[in-house]
């Protein structure tokens, strides 16, 4: 009986997992047709990247020439379209990103010999599915850019319309309540991959684990506008994970600061007015390396990270037992 229930609790734990990924995934879909503009079933879909372990991913067109294809990981995709009869169709260069729709219509004319029309450098696309939802994604590189600690308030400073209750500006990253457009202070949820993972305050949260910043492939901040999926009212600010891929690679992040990063503008006449000194910075630090590649080429990657944290300071008036241990 034991075994039974252990099993489906492992089974119920990966049911939410594989669920809450899905919820903010990123989608491919649209409308093919012809030049008379009648829709087209039966079409090949084709989606290629290196973001995907498969390498490609396929789908056809109903009846009503509608394709989708859901739970993408973000990056680069080229989309081609083929059916018999018809030049084959390829849009290169789209950038697959956000927790939205990213619609890709196309149209195909019909010809007589092998022929492929390709497709690049065109304008941005449009969700036209989930335009209701007002989001705003911050890539890894922009994560990596900015000078500060990786912690998530530090970033929720750099997008509009999110309220925040301070800044991590120290080596050390801090955990920060937030909301949006005057809600709530606490009503901000925490996600890793579309899965809740702060606590249950005031419909959102966080807790004190030390996200994995960094190491994001991308950062998906829902301001507002959720759509049927969403549990609250606030703003949620999904880390979508980093994963392997078929080269080997790895990266390396440092954050310190000691004494020597450490000011102090209080002199003799401000100290007898009552002022004091902070409590003095020993030493702080954030530093972080990851390594990841394949173990089987397009079938199986690994990712690994080791990350340490950490901050050492004075406390004011309280003091060590000189005597402890010692009768």
């Amino acid at each position: 009986m034991t075994r039974v229930l252990t099993r489906a609790a492992v089974l119920a734990a990966l049911a939410i997992l594989i669920t809450a990924g899905a919820t903010s995934a990123q989608s491919l879909a649209g409308v093919v047709k012809d030049a008379s503009g009648a829709v087209l079933p039966g079409v090949t879909v084709e989606a290629s990247s290196p973001a995907l372990i498969e390498r490609t991913r396929s789908v056809v067109t109903d009846g009503q020439g509608q394709y989708q294809m859901v739970n993408l990981r973000p990056g680069r995709y080229a989309v081609t379209f083929t059916l018999a009869g018809f030049a084959k169709v390829v849009r290169e260069g789209l950038d697959v990103t956000g927790g939205g729709v990213v619609a890709v219509n196309v149209e195909m004319r019909v010809s007589g010999v092998e022929e492929s029309i390709t497709v690049t450098g065109a304008a941005p696309v449009v969700d036209v599915q989930t335009s209701v939802k007002r989001e705003q994604v911050l890539s890894n590189d922009f994560v990596q850019a900015l000078p500060a600690s990786r912690g998530y308030g530090n970033y929720l400073a750099g997008v509009p319309g999110i309220t925040g209750t301070g800044l991590g500006a120290s080596a050390t990253p801090s955990n920060n309540f937030f909301t949006a457009r005057g809600g709530r202070s606490s009503e901000g949820n925490i996600q890793v991959d579309g899965m809740n993972v702060g606590s249950s305050v005031g419909g959102g949260g966080v807790s004190g684990y030390q996200y994995d910043m960094n190491n994001a492939a991308e950062v998906q901040v829902t301001i507002a506008g959720g759509l049927a999926e969403v549990d609250r009212g606030g703003p949620a600010f999904n880390m979508i994970p980093k994963t392997g891929g078929n080269t080997f690679g790895g990266s390396y992040f440092g954050s310190f600061s000691g004494q020597w990063a450490q000011g102090s503008n209080i002199d003799d006449t401000l100290r007898s007015y009552g002022f004091a000194d902070l409590p003095a910075l020993i030493r702080n630090w954030d530093t972080n390396g990851a390594f990841s590649g394949p173990i089987l080429r397009d079938r199986l990657w690994f990712f690994s990270n080791l990350r340490t944290v950490g901050t050492y300071q004075d406390s004011p008036r309280l003091y060590a037992n000189a005597n402890a241990a010692d009768p």
